[in-house]
């Protein structure tokens, strides 16, 4: 059984889905979940699903004492960053090398980077007029956002759609194919 750990700040939406989809597999294990907020409401979906949390503010995110042996714990041998806003430190990308994964609600290379996450994006998405949003899928490199792409899925905008609405319709796509880009990753790496 391969282990996993997914690391969230935020609502878990996205978690939820994923520990829903692997519930079944005789393969992989959503093991872990760890947020850098107490109150992050990932945590209670987690939970309600049996699965461990873990809370890791910034001092203990970027501490190796403290988040190597949380992981060993777990025999976590794969991270998905789920809405995880902190950047990743170092170590663990050196621990973790291209066993890390984020999902990015935009076409990356757009819109990425520092202050670039949820609701600032599908804002940038509007103010630029795009004809098109979607969800990206990439490795975690040292740099925000900028690692080797692996999926990318698109929706439609119409010019009536509003930030509201961006978002919506590019959260469906995570919902429909995050899990599957994750198994996909899953089997090229294992």
């Amino acid at each position: 059984m391969i282990n996993i750990a997914i690391f969230v700040s935020g609502s878990g939406t996205n978690c939820e889905n994923l520990i829903k989809y692997f519930n079944a597999s005789e393969r992989y294990c959503c093991a872990l979940v760890v947020s850098n907020k107490a109150e992050a409401p990932a945590l209670a979906r987690a939970e309600c699903l049996g699965v461990p949390t873990a809370v890791a503010p910034k001092p203990e995110l970027n501490d190796e004492q403290v988040m190597m042996p949380l992981l060993r714990k777990y025999d976590i041998q794969f991270i998905v960053l789920a809405g995880f806003l902190p950047l990743v430190p170092d170590f663990l990308i050196s621990a973790y090398p291209r066993r890390i994964i984020n999902i990015h609600p935009a076409l990356l290379p757009k819109y990425g980077g520092k202050g670039m996450w949820g609701r600032h994006v599908h804002e940038a998405v509007k103010a630029a007029g795009e004809t098109e949003t979607g969800m990206t899928v990439h490795y975690v490199t040292p740099v925000c956002d900028s690692g080797e792409i692996i999926a990318q899925y698109t929706v439609a905008l119409s010019p009536d759609d509003t930030v509201d609405d961006i978002a919506a319709k590019e959260h469906q796509l995570e919902m429909q194919y995050f899990p599957q880009v994750v198994e996909q990753v899953l089997h090229q790496t294992f």
